[in-house]
């Protein structure tokens, strides 16, 4: 297979041009004959999820395409789900460069990328173009200089514009790039968003003639007792989905190694066994009433099995596709 050849020019680059370089390559391909070259046949392994059906059980992360650029792209390549975004109401050029370090030892990424989009309106351009018949989830989140006690009115602003083009929605409160955003995990300031989100999401739904799910997307650091606190509100308020889980702080399993004291969020295989730990607990608590699409760390069959065997009803892939490449999607998809 020609990525191991293509991955090893790319990991020559910084991270951040090797995405931008990628970026521009596919973007190319799109809409042409030599869209073969990314191209795979894939079994139909549908999967019923908050009410929506998907085409097999494996998507690809938010983070990756935040823009919703390369949407054609990603789903020539297999993917049952694309997840795009975060985005923000407004363009933010995110933190400062560099900001995103590969931990080649232990196939792990860190990032402080800070959000950086060009805007949920630019956003919504990309997805009125693209033409992908699966199912879409748009990331929203909240600017930077938003304060966060005003944030749940960023969440609403991207809401609104995204809900007609989306599968769902994922509401990001765990990046620890965006300063103070963890704090609507916990307590009050998590039920008044969450409230918040389902009195527009009813609305919307008036307003459309249709429901699109809301899922919520959840930090892997965080105790047992605020899992627990996190579970019965997402309960409480009926949320649809929740996503577990986004990149860590912990640096335990890659100390001693390059870039491994960067500041940012770490994702790849060091997250793997605590992002499975947060699914089952999380599992144990919502009993089924709500499903849960677990991601980090999966780089193989295995570990995709293993975040099902944990609880998980879809899976998503980030860093492992980083590494691994479209024949990560083939392996998973053919025998998951």
């Amino acid at each position: 297979m020609y990525y191991p050849i293509v991955r090893k020019a790319l990991f020559q680059l910084d991270p951040e041009r090797a995405h931008e370089l990628t970026f521009q390559q596919l973007r190319r391909l799109s809409g042409t004959p030599f869209n073969a070259i990314i191209r795979q046949k894939l079994p139909n392994k549908p999967v019923k999820c908050m009410g929506l059906t998907f085409k097999n059980p494996l998507g690809l992360a938010a983070g990756l395409d935040k823009n919703g650029e390369c949407i054609d792209a990603f789903a020539a390549m297999g993917f049952g789900f694309i997840e795009i975004g975060t985005v923000t109401p407004r363009p933010q050029a995110g933190n400062d460069k560099p900001r995103m370090f590969r931990i080649v030892e232990a196939e792990g990424i860190i990032n402080r990328m800070g959000f950086n989009n060009l805007g949920v309106d630019h956003l919504v351009e990309n997805v009125k173009k693209a033409h992908f018949d699966g199912i879409l989830g748009i990331n929203i989140g909240k600017n930077k200089d938003t304060p966060v006690e005003q944030g749940k009115d960023d969440y609403l602003i991207c809401m609104e514009k995204v809900y007609p083009w989306a599968g769902y929605i994922a509401i990001n409160i765990s990046s620890p790039n965006t300063p103070g955003l963890r704090t609507l995990q916990y307590g009050e300031a998590l039920d008044e968003l969450l409230d918040a989100i389902k009195i527009k999401q009813k609305e919307l739904e008036k307003k459309h003639h249709k429901y699109v799910p809301v899922a919520v997307k959840i930090a892997p650091d965080l105790s047992e007792e605020e899992l627990i606190q996190i579970a019965e509100s997402l309960l409480r308020h009926n949320i649809d989905g929740v996503i577990a889980t986004n990149t860590t702080l912990d640096r335990s399993l890659v100390a001693g190694l390059k870039h491994c004291d960067e500041a940012g969020g770490l994702s790849g295989r060091p997250v793997q066994l605590r992002s499975t730990e947060v699914i089952r607990r999380l599992a144990q608590e919502l009993q089924g009433r709500i499903p849960i699409i677990g991601v980090g760390g999966i780089d193989s069959l295995v570990s995709a099995r293993e975040k099902i065997a944990a609880g998980a009803t879809l899976v998503q892939i980030y860093s492992g596709f980083i590494y691994k490449g479209p024949p990560l999607i083939k392996e998973i998809v053919s025998q998951l």
